[in-house]
């Protein structure tokens, strides 16, 4: 078969060359149109819990997660010079477009009654304001404890700024113009005071990672291909090969994009990796052909019959290596992670896809090229190479007790080391502590108790719930005081801290009066809290008020910033919040839930992290499959696995004796793992199964020649693919650096225990036979 659709590529080269060409034509057209993903809620199913209670959250408050923080921290800061520049800086921040508010100390007001004993707000700091005005000011911020806590702390001298943008802006690729343009303000400040600013919130971390990943992978992009055409061109000597091998990737790169557009698809921070992988895989298609084509070339000396000979005797083992690979990415498909499905999908299917352009641009483009020059065969004939083969030999056939024994001592070293792994994610994971974005969020975290956002709504299960019991207020203000004493969170912000607000108001703006109103308080306060003191509800105190309370005033919001303190503590933080509020709320009364982007980003790492645990398990099981049907045959099977578990299990340990996390950029190493180093098994078997019956179906020396004719071929290809993966190592991102050198030492211990192990299984099953 395999010989026939040789003959007939090479008969029909010219027109599948043309086809071929005006496909990728095609496809790079639509690839143009490819989109950036901004949307972080995907990695959750749709029907999650905390899901369908973050969308609930939001079509009743709006968009959580939209605040972007500036903080500074100076003795300096009530002298004209400062505080005027902060109040420039809040002005040229407002004129941003996409900045919907910007809440300082500059721009705080107070509530004052009028003349008709309604409170109206009123600006405590005027502009370009005089030193005497500033400290008579001062006096009055600092008697509202509203602000204590929240746009300064009077203990460290730190002071917020807090930029709230709109979430129709910030989830759309203007959201880096947006971030470049608050980052802009920010340095032109920190040049004119000499102070130093700390930025953070959910939008710049997320916009700031992303950019900055989005650059890398464009880099890692280029990289990769360099990086092959310079191995390439050691290994062959042939600049034609180089940009025939280049050829074949870089139209794999671009049917890889067009399938994100055709499939409805945008890029996403797990979809981006996909180019560079594909550089990486389809590098070793091209040397296992050219590998094949040279040798049977030089047995032959006829450039068709090596062509031929190359689909036939390689055309089974590429595509078997490739649906290997392929399954090793396509099983992401298979878990309930939206983000993670789009993943397999396109990578599953452009593995794939890459086959078949090898197997049609390969064998046409060197049926054009000349013959192979003696120099471009040299490599066949490296001593150091066949030196490192005749050794691998002699373990296989005269020390294989020691490779039991070695094998067994590092596999039960590793099994010790997984028993020390921990799964934990936190939302800046991959970014090295001195990293600014991370510094700034641990400046927050010491200053202001953290930026991340806790959402708790406390559902008074019947309409106006909130505003037509007194009860409610009370409950609310204790769970409030419970929350601020938890050393991770901040002081809550709800409607309570609002009637505080107004309180004090009503009662001179006396700071002694900022506390829960009472049931005489409330004949005064009840008009804000209906929404029904002012002519324009949505101005003054009402408009402060709203926010917390939802627009049938059944369901109350609490609002809570907190620290990143990741996947592991957060659950337990939760789960002590639950039991106060069980405690406090009546719960036949009330219904309390815990939402926020901080909950939905946890989660859906923690659900990331599941899926990539449980599409390991559906990788081994379905590459088995293919391995049984290629070789028909238990012994056989359980021989190729074998050789590809031990360097999961060796990795794996590496990972608990280092301390490495489980996380969605570790957990991935696994399945990606296995789909590539299995190849090489594939490679070795087709090959051992090839030369049985020219050896009289002795296993020895069918197992000497199988080393000697895939060993050059399994070396080259692994050196290519370990060198394609080391590059993620310079990385500034810590995932992206450990799917680097995970994959690499899985990849490199792969390559051994396929050529001294699976020998060595071989032999043992055979003569048990």
């Amino acid at each position: 078969m395999w010989q026939r659709l040789g003959q007939w590529i090479l008969k029909w080269r010219l027109f599948l060359l043309i086809s071929l060409l005006a496909a990728t034509l095609g496809m790079g057209f639509i690839a143009s149109k490819v989109q950036l993903s901004y949307d972080f809620t995907r990695a959750i199913p749709t029907d999650n819990e905390k899901y369908v209670q973050y969308e609930s959250f939001k079509q009743k408050f709006g968009e959580n997660g939209g605040l972007l923080v500036i903080g500074i921290q100076s003795d300096k800061f009530y002298t004209t010079n400062i505080f005027n520049a902060v109040s420039k800086l809040d002005v040229r921040l407002k004129a941003i477009k996409g900045v919907d508010n910007v809440l300082s100390v500059p721009e705080a007001v107070m509530l004052v009654k009028d003349s008709s004993e309604k409170l109206v707000p009123q600006k405590i700091f005027s502009s370009d304001i005089s030193q005497q005005q500033l400290d008579s000011a001062k006096g009055t911020f600092e008697n509202l404890p509203f602000y204590k806590g929240l746009l300064y702390n009077p203990q460290t001298r730190s002071y917020l700024i807090g930029i709230n943008v709109n979430k129709d802006v910030i989830n759309t690729k203007y959201r880096s113009t947006l971030v470049a343009a608050i980052v802009k303000e920010v340095k032109g400040f920190e040049k004119e005071t000499g102070l130093v600013v700390h930025t953070s919130g959910l939008p710049f971390i997320r916009t700031t990672v992303g950019d900055l990943i989005k650059t890398e992978m464009k880099w890692f992009l280029i990289g990769s291909l360099i990086l092959s055409a310079v191995t390439l061109l050691l290994f062959f000597r042939s600049l034609s090969a180089v940009v025939m091998s280049l050829l074949v990737v870089i139209f794999g790169v671009i049917w890889s994009l067009a399938t994100i557009v055709l499939l409805g698809y945008k890029i996403t921070l797990l979809t981006a990796l996909i180019p560079p992988l594909l550089v990486v895989i389809g590098i070793p298609n091209c040397i296992y052909f050219l590998n094949k084509y040279h040798s049977a070339y030089l047995e032959t000396k006829d450039k068709k019959l090596a062509l031929v000979s190359m689909v036939d005797k390689m055309g089974i083992v590429t595509l078997f290596c490739n649906i290997a690979a392929a399954i090793g990415f396509a099983v992401f498909a298979l878990t309930r992670s939206a983000l993670l499905k789009e993943f397999g999908v396109v990578a599953g299917i452009n593995i794939m896809l890459l086959f078949i352009i090898s197997l049609i641009f390969i064998p046409s483009v060197l049926s054009y090229l000349e013959a192979p020059r003696p120099q471009q065969l040299k490599y066949l004939d490296n001593r150091l190479l066949i030196k490192t083969l005749q050794r691998l030999e002699k373990w296989s056939l005269y020390h294989q007790r020691s490779v039991y024994v070695i094998t067994a001592g590092i596999t039960i070293i590793a099994l010790v080391g997984i028993f020390r792994l921990k799964s934990e994610a936190f939302i800046v994971d991959d970014l090295p502590k001195t990293d600014k974005i991370y510094t700034d969020l641990k400046w927050f975290e010491n200053n202001f108790k953290g930026v991340m956002p806790l959402e708790i709504v406390v559902d008074t299960k019947k309409k106006k719930g909130v505003t037509s019991s007194l009860k409610t207020i009370e409950r609310i203000d204790e769970f409030s005081s419970a929350i601020a004493h938890d050393s991770n969170m901040s002081r809550p912000l709800s409607v309570v801290e609002g009637l505080k607000f107004a309180k004090q108001a009503f009662y001179d703006n006396d700071s002694a009066s900022y506390a829960a109103p009472s049931e005489f308080d409330m004949a005064f306060l009840a008009p804000i809290l209906k929404g029904k003191e002012e002519a324009k509800p949505n101005t003054g105190p009402s408009k402060l008020l709203n926010g917390f309370i939802d627009s049938t005033k059944q369901f109350a919001r609490i609002s809570v910033n907190m620290k990143d303190v990741g996947s592991v503590r957060l659950p337990v933080i939760l789960d002590t919040l639950e039991k106060q509020a069980s405690r406090i709320f009546d719960t036949l009364a009330y219904n309390i839930q815990f939402t926020g982007a901080s909950v939905t980003f946890l989660e859906g790492s923690s659900f990331i992290i599941k899926g990539l645990k449980d599409s390991i398990i559906y990788a081994f099981l379905l590459i088995a499959l293919c391995m049984l049907y290629l070789f028909r045959s238990f012994k056989i099977l359980l021989c190729s696995l074998i050789p590809n578990v031990v360097p999961l299990v060796i990795t794996a340990g590496v990972m608990g004796w280092f301390g490495i996390a489980l996380r969605p950029s570790t957990v991935l190493v696994f399945s990606v793992a296995l789909g590539i180093a299995i190849d090489v098994t594939i490679r070795f078997l087709i090959n051992y199964k090839q030369e049985l019956p020219s050896q009289n179906n002795a296993v020895e020396p069918t197992i000497v020649e199988t080393i000697r004719h895939t060993g050059i071929s399994i070396i080259y290809t692994s050196l290519v693919l370990i060198a394609g993966f080391i590059i993620f190592c310079f990385s500034g991102f810590g995932g992206t650096q450990a799917l680097g050198w995970l994959t690499s030492l899985t990849l490199i211990t792969g390559t051994i225990t396929n050529l001294t192990l699976l020998p060595v299984l071989l032999l043992a099953f055979r003569r048990k036979h």
